[in-house]
């Protein structure tokens, strides 16, 4: 007897792969949203590390370049978990489990849209930068995708460093150089990505369990990552103070981080002792809006003296 989910989806994937291909196929495998966030954090970083707005002719190229070697990532990570994604409800109809694209299709954009990224980064920015965001695609394509993803329970921690690089090339871009406050933007996005990505991994822990993926979750229980939820949130309220703490910000952002943190804060707490089916994905959710608003703010701090 075949087994009923299986044939769902193989009857799925043959009625997708009848759709016409379109542009935005190829624009969801380079996760827009999640680039944008990224690119919200480059800009920033380029902002901070000079007094005075930086020049065009370094933001267009620097967005431009990080943008594409983030989409190129991205699409490796389409790539190597299709088979992954036809197995779980929140992925089922991306373009590869689908069958809308090929995988020869996906590697080939891939490949351009990352070369094309290193080019410009490299020949209209610095060396420095285009080699700090080729380290950043594979730490996230290749060591984490194939094979942290797969090996470990840690896999969101140790591979959360590849997708907190933004702000650090965005640094790098305007100034062809490292400095400790890059560093500690490094340190905020580090440190948010567990919290962040573990509370989507408590809403869809049955999905990730049947794709036989070593989640947090699915290895040591939904209660034990709730507790490091939290753990790892309160970490993240000090490491989020840094900025103030260190004479980088002002006020302003002093304000703003409080409010952030305590609410981040009180979802964790919820989340732990008193949840609801709602408040992991709330939380990630939330979590979202934490970083970019964070960013913002210190974006705004640094123009707004008080």
């Amino acid at each position: 007897m075949s087994d009923p989910t299986t044939s769902t989806v193989t009857e799925h994937q043959s009625n997708e792969h009848k759709r016409h291909v379109s542009w935005r196929d190829y624009l969801e495998l380079t996760k827009p949203r999640v680039v944008a966030l990224l690119l919200l954090t480059a800009v920033v970083g380029m902002c901070l590390a000079t007094p005075t707005l930086p020049s065009w002719s370094i933001i267009i190229p620097a967005f431009i370049g990080i943008g594409l070697m983030a989409g190129s990532a991205a699409a490796i990570n389409h790539l190597v978990d299709r088979h992954i994604d036809a197995k779980m409800a929140r992925t089922l109809r991306r373009p590869l489990p689908s069958g809308t694209l090929s995988p020869k299709r996906v590697l080939t954009f891939s490949a351009a849209i990352g070369t094309i990224g290193y080019i410009v980064l490299a020949v209209w920015v610095n060396t420095l930068t285009a080699v700090l965001t080729l380290a950043s695609l594979v730490g996230y394509a290749i060591i984490y995708t194939m094979y942290l993803k797969r090996a470990t329970p840690q896999n969101i921690v140790i591979g959360g460093l590849a997708g907190a690089a933004p702000p650090l090339l965005g640094w790098t871009a305007v100034t062809n150089e490292l400095h400790a406050h890059a560093i500690l933007l490094v340190m905020i996005v580090f440190t948010w990505t567990p919290p962040h990505f573990w509370a989507l991994a408590v809403h869809r822990a049955k999905d990730y369990a049947k794709a036989d993926i070593p989640m947090l979750p699915v290895t040591h229980g939904v209660a034990f990552t709730k507790t490091c939820i939290l753990l790892y949130t309160v970490l993240l309220a000090v490491v989020c103070m840094l900025p103030y703490l260190v004479g980088m910000s002002g006020v302003i952002y002093l304000v703003g981080v409080t409010i952030l943190n305590l609410t981040f804060l009180g979802y964790a707490w919820k989340l732990k002792f008193a949840p609801t089916k709602k408040t992991a994905y709330a939380m990630f959710t939330f979590s979202i809006w934490h970083l970019m608003v964070l960013f913002v703010v210190l974006l705004a701090d640094h123009y707004i003296k008080l």
